[in-house]
């Protein structure tokens, strides 16, 4: 394994730093992609793992002025390394968040609800009552999709893979407020057009799949309607029928948060709305964590282990 727990030397407080004590960080895909050096950032070698987490401000630098010690802050910046149990950043890497809100609530806030916040709200302007799709609909991002879109009457249908478990999947999916939950291979059957006498077709179709439940998903959305992709988990490309082009003039997107966050690093107010939207879901209870099994650090090599097992639908949390 490339990985070592090691104890280093914190780095000296600058004037706009901020000692955090790090309290909980997820193992993402992303984070394990970093580390395979498949994903577009890299980080300088040795680099501590972890994109997301939560710390509590220990102490700050005499230039920082929106944080003190107790508050919880988050990250604001990618690769900033949230494995390990303190660290010093500067300032404008980090975002405040209530520290009223559970903590693993605010340890998985960063990626996957802001991936489902973003996606619901800039490609389509949605209606209550309109529906989306969405494929991989119990991965993190699926779970919050379902919440966010039910805390705004935005109908879902959500798409999984046929498993073992499947009925103990949906009810799970259902009671967080999925309207529809079918598997990959009901896509193409006449069911579907039971669904479609309740709902509107989809104006909207998230996509982190690829391959061939891909180009069925896409068959139900509305003309003009877009699809976004923000992961591709078949490692399969995208097939889109000319016919869906030319006689339904569907649109293709693509999503990557990181990208979002550095086309808008001037624009305070989109990140801070968001923010503060996600962060009222979470005390009004319209937004939970996706189910999380918590590890001690110590621990890391098993969870490593788990968050590369396919049909895990527990997110793995350090506990720092």
């Amino acid at each position: 394994s490339l990985f070592r727990l090691k104890d280093i030397e914190l780095s000296k407080l600058g004037d706009s730093d901020v000692h955090v004590k790090m309290l909980a960080a997820p193992i993402n895909p992303a984070d394990i992609n970093m580390i395979q050096g498949t994903y577009p950032i890299q980080s300088p070698l040795p680099a501590v793992g972890g994109n997301e987490g939560v710390g509590e401000v220990l102490e700050v630098g005499h230039r920082v002025a929106a944080l003190k010690p107790g508050d919880w802050v988050i990250p604001g910046a990618n690769a900033l390394g949230t494995w390990r149990t303190q660290g010093v950043f500067p300032e404008e890497t980090l975002l405040k968040v209530p520290s009223n809100i559970p903590v693993l609530c605010a340890a998985t806030l960063s990626v996957n609800p802001c991936t489902a916040f973003r996606m619901l709200a800039d490609f389509e302007s949605l209606a209550p009552g309109d529906s989306v799709i969405q494929n991989a609909a119990n991965s993190g991002v699926g779970q919050a999709v379902i919440q966010i879109a039910k805390a705004f009457g935005i109908k879902t249908i959500n798409v999984v893979r046929d498993r073992p478990d499947l009925p103990k999947l949906v009810e799970r999916l259902m009671a967080l407020g999925a309207d529809h939950v079918i598997t990959e291979d009901m896509l193409r059957k006449p069911e579907m057009k039971e669904i479609f006498k309740s709902i509107p077709k989809p104006r909207l179709a998230l996509n982190c799949v690829g391959g061939k439940s891909t180009t069925e998903m896409l068959r139900h959305l509305q003309p003009k309607g877009t699809m976004v992709t923000y992961g591709g988990m078949a490692k399969q490309p995208l097939t889109v029928p000319v016919s869906a082009f030319i006689f339904r003039d569907v649109r293709l997107r693509g999503f990557w948060m990181t990208q979002w966050r550095k086309d808008h690093a001037r624009d305070q107010e989109s990140l801070t709305t968001m923010m503060d939207t996600l962060c009222q879901l979470i005390q009004r209870g319209q937004l939970t964590a996706p189910v999380c099994t918590e590890v001690p650090l110590q621990d890391y090599k098993a969870a490593l282990e788990n968050a590369m097992k396919p049909f895990i639908s527990s997110k793995q949390i350090l506990l720092l």
